[in-house]
């Protein structure tokens, strides 16, 4: 009898430390900055976002590399950057730094298990390299973007639990529709919309596979209207669940 209420006591123990590790605040790293935005805005309501949607987080924001679209940030230079952190979220836009191995000392921590989510202009970040190690791990090859509108989104994966309840009417306040060239083989699309130009349709929500790595990416983000819009901020939020493997 002793030995079985131990057993159970033990059981009950483990019960618990699992559910108090499942509640653990989220632990992310946010890497900004560069040309473009209004990122000092879009940190904030990232941060509120998330709070807004129940997620207790504790963002650490590094924003760095000035407003131009060439930077090496310090914080690659150490092979660790990304240990303790459940998920990395890229909202930067460094467009003309092409160094390989810059850019490799990013991506290989992310294909050894780094989660991530991609944001906005971080699918042109990096575009001047010739190597694909950056797109691969996005999932999509961006170059160009269309101009700014009120883009209908249409969900295709409605059974992904990012998906669950968005609604089927929602529109972007005005933001860019990017240009997807390529769809890489490990991502599938989440939410396309529609080219006002050439009628092409393009992924807007997507996640990805890179290596040890699940990725979200969405290529909305452009205007400080969409971060402040619930619809988008929700999306980013479950994106950001999905990514660090809190949402099934």
């Amino acid at each position: 009898m002793k030995s079985l209420l131990l057993a159970l006591a033990a059981t009950a123990l483990l019960t618990v430390s699992a559910s108090a590790a499942d509640e653990k605040p989220l632990k992310v790293l946010l890497i900004t900055g560069g040309c473009c935005h209004d990122y000092a805005y879009q940190s904030d309501e990232l941060k509120k976002a998330l709070a807004e949607n129940g997620v207790e987080a504790d963002v650490n924001v590094v924003m760095e590399g000035g407003t131009g679209t060439e930077a090496q940030i310090d914080l690659y230079n150490d092979p660790n950057w990304a240990d303790g952190y459940d998920v990395v979220v890229h909202n930067e836009c460094f467009a003309n730094t092409d160094d390989p191995k810059y850019v490799q000392s990013i991506t290989s921590a992310h294909k050894k298990g780094v989660n991530a989510v991609v944001i906005h202009c971080a699918m042109h970040t990096y575009r001047k390299a010739t190597i694909d190690d950056w797109r691969e791990f996005l999932g999509v090859t961006s170059r160009r973007h269309d101009h700014k509108s009120e883009y209908p989104v249409k969900v295709v994966a409605k059974d992904h639990p990012i998906m669950d309840g968005f609604p089927s009417d929602w529109s972007t306040p005005k933001d860019e529709l990017y240009v997807i060239e390529k769809l890489w083989p490990n991502a599938k699309v989440l939410a396309t919309s529609v080219s006002e130009k050439s009628n092409d349709l393009h992924p807007v929500f997507w996640t990805n596979q890179y290596g040890k790595a699940r990725v979200f990416g969405t290529t909305y983000g452009h205007a400080n209207e969409t971060f402040a819009d619930p619809v988008f901020r929700k999306a980013l939020t479950k994106g950001i669940l999905w990514s660090a493997g809190r949402l099934k």
